[in-house]
């Protein structure tokens, strides 16, 4: 293997070199190869191979050093050659230099020629100028217009540009000269006639160029504001042919927009004055013929009317913002506005609430007619309040009770209506309102909505329902108010919405939004003081049925049985009636109550359920088969009590079921069944009273035990 420079280029491996040295020399390698392994000869080649590399090494260090100084010599002539360069580069700048000043020393000679030849031309210009209007003003004085300028047609914009600088000095003369130049002084105005006319024609034809000319001749005279009319006049005829004034305007302005710009050197005040044009004269003429013929015999009309008259209105003034008006364009379009309006919204509340107020008692008068009902005159004053305080103390029926046939004198579709009516208004009230009066006027409405709402409706059938509630001794009373609570409940939350989504966002951010919330939590509580005595006044209808139940059905032989070995039946007939009388109760309190008033009022009926079942028993003596009725019993009662699903009445009835055993227990065993984990921690005298039920407790025996 000859040893080069190539053997060692990149990437170079130590040992992989060795290896395949040794394999190229016979007997070398791991393994010998062929031939025996030889270190001697292996040796020798490795030396002799160390030799070559020396000499390799020594050559190429000579070479290395002659392209050094080969770079070397080629880096100092590199250097030289930019130094040349540099120092060319410098000459030229400052060839450049010396250029750039003698430009600008030309120019600034140029500069001067040209002052000097505009001083000299301009003073010339002005006298060709003057002399040529003096000119024409000696022909105004001769009385004879003799140029071409006057008498050609094809050259009325030139005859205007004179007639108006001839104008501007006329008004400098004096007096007596001056009525010498009128000889004819109808030049002026009947040029400027014959301009507007040729502007309107040049419009009649949509050619923009004639107009734009015309325009701008026109622009230093007089007249200017009148082309301005007539180009505003001509526009909008035949632009309102759909019948829908609003979107004819858009589409007008739309349309004009573009050409105004294209034709008057001040597009903005002339789109401001059509715009204000079609204000004052075609959306003003528009809203009152609407209005004027609902003002004062459909006020719901009319208010629907204004409604979408002014929402339409300002929504075509969002539409006009997107057009060049001016600086201050929104005030330009607001001002437009309240003068179409202002008559209407200063007085817009009153209506409002004059037709809420209307369209409420309309609705609810409607709704008692349909019920053939005559609406009572509820009482007031303090002899109404002291009753009132005593009936919810005593649950006495103070007055005569009525019977309402199950009636609630609440409906959903009542007070849906109602609402509707003032969410309608609230959204009339939220765009025609001041924005200083929106809070007040909001809560004027709302203190409507609650007049008709809760007091004339809700609070009316609470009322009624009070009154319909029967005494707690009454037989097969009707107890529908639970019915009323369920609807009343119903409306509560709709009336809790409205006020949230509707009423809330207008006065957030007002002081009156204390008054509201206030006013709201005192209707509400007003009411749920009522809701609570007709429930309190109903549970005891249900305790009264149940007792009258039981009173009924009971006898005493149920517990005392004369056969005590022929007793067949698991609970008596009073237990089952009663059971089924407390489920339909527990029932209808689901579905009339929500949330935790739920759970509320099923404690309430339980635990006076309980207190019931726990004295109708003390009533009784107790036979030993008897006892074993009367557990049977209670263990129906508790089993009924689960559906109440209320923790506190399942451990009353618990607690009932213990103490009936003890209407059972052997003697001996009174004691244990005393101590035991449910009557322990009952007070003795209560237990003493059970233990004296049983028929055998006035034997010596028990007394002794018990004691």
């Amino acid at each position: 293997m000859a040893t080069t420079a190539q053997l060692f280029e990149e990437p170079f491996d130590a040992d992989e070199y060795i290896e395949r040295l040794a394999w190229r020399i016979p007997g070398g390698g791991s393994k010998g190869g062929a031939e025996a392994f030889d270190p001697k000869r292996l040796l020798e080649e490795f030396k002799n191979h160390i030799e070559e590399l020396k000499q390799l090494d020594e050559r190429i260090q000579r070479r290395v050093e002659k392209l050094e100084q080969q770079c070397n010599r080629e880096a100092k002539e590199f250097a030289r050659k930019v130094q040349d360069l540099q120092r060319s580069n410098q000459v030229a700048f400052q060839h450049f230099q010396e250029l750039d000043e003698h430009i600008s020393y030309v120019a600034t000679k140029v500069c001067h020629l040209g002052d000097q030849l505009e001083g000299v031309n301009t003073p010339r210009q002005r006298a060709v100028e003057a002399q040529r209007i003096m000119t024409y003003f000696n022909e105004f004085l001769d009385g004879e217009l003799r140029s071409d300028v006057f008498n050609n047609p094809d050259k009325i914009k030139e005859a205007a540009d004179i007639i108006q600088k001839l104008h501007l000095i006329a008004q400098e003369l004096p007096f007596d000269r001056l009525l010498r130049f009128c000889v004819c002084p109808g030049k002026y105005h009947d040029l400027e006639r014959q301009l507007i006319q040729e502007f309107t024609a040049a419009q009649r034809r949509g050619e923009i160029g004639p107009m734009r000319e015309v325009a701008a001749v026109l622009l230093h005279f007089k007249g200017y504001a009148h082309c301005v009319d007539v180009y505003i006049k001509q526009c909008q005829e035949g632009a309102y042919g759909r019948g829908d004034v609003f979107e004819d305007t858009a589409l007008l302005c739309q349309r004009v927009n573009k050409q105004v710009g294209e034709v008057f050197c001040s597009p903005e005040t002339v789109m401001a004055k059509l715009i204000q044009s079609i204000f004052e004269n075609k959306l003003q003429t528009h809203v009152k013929d609407k209005l004027e013929e609902t003002r004062r015999s459909d006020s719901e009309q009319y208010l629907k009317n204004l409604f979408d008259l002014y929402i339409r209105t300002t929504t075509l003034a969002t539409k006009l913002t997107e057009f060049n008006l001016g600086s201050d364009k929104h005030t330009f379009l607001s001002k437009l506005i309240k003068n179409i309006f202002s008559s209407y919204l200063e007085s817009y509340i009153e209506v409002e609430r004059e037709h809420l107020r209307a369209r409420s008692a309309m609705i609810l008068q409607r709704f008692y007619d349909s019920k053939n009902h005559q609406k009572r005159p509820l009482g007031t004053g303090s002899i109404q309040e002291l009753k009132e305080r005593i009936r919810q103390r005593t649950n006495l029926p103070l007055g005569p009770s009525i019977d309402t046939h199950g009636e609630t004198f609440l409906s959903q579709e009542v007070v849906v209506n109602l609402l509707q009516e003032t969410r309608h208004a609230f959204e009339r009230c939220q765009r025609l309102s001041d924005p200083s009066d929106l809070p007040r006027n909001a809560y004027s409405i709302f203190l409507l909505m609650v007049e008709h709402l809760c007091v004339d409706h809700i609070d009316y059938a609470l009322e009624i329902g009070l009154s319909a509630i029967p005494s707690s001794d009454a037989k097969n009373a009707n107890l529908y108010f639970l019915d009323v609570v369920q609807q009343a409940n119903t409306i509560f939350h709709l009336f809790d919405k409205q006020f949230n989504d509707h009423l809330m966002p207008l006065i957030s951010s007002s002081p009156i939004l204390t008054e509201c919330l206030h006013k709201k939590k005192e209707v509400i509580e007003q009411m749920e003081v009522k809701l609570d005595t007709g429930i309190d006044r109903t549970l005891n209808c249900m305790i009264g049925q149940m007792k009258h139940i039981l009173n009924t059905e009971q006898k005493k032989t149920d517990f005392k049985p004369e056969d005590e070995n022929n007793v067949m039946i698991q609970y008596t007939n009073a237990c089952s009636k009663v059971c089924a009388y407390v489920s339909k109760q527990v029932e209808r309190v689901r579905k009339s109550m929500d949330g935790k008033n739920v759970d509320t009022v099923l404690t309430e009926l339980g635990v006076r359920f309980h207190r019931l079942i726990h004295e109708h028993l003390q009533q009784f003596s107790y036979s030993s088969m008897g006892g074993m009725l009367a557990i049977c019993d209670v263990a129906e009662y508790r089993r009924c009590a689960k559906d109440f699903r209320v923790p506190l009445v399942l451990q009353l009835f618990d607690t009932l079921h213990a103490l009936c055993n003890l209407l059972v227990v052997a003697p001996d065993n009174l004691k244990q069944v005393c101590s035991g984990e449910q009557l322990t921690n009952l007070d003795r005298n209560l237990l003493h009273a059970f233990v004296q039920l049983r028929a055998d407790y006035r034997s010596s025996r028990l007394g002794r035990h018990f004691s």
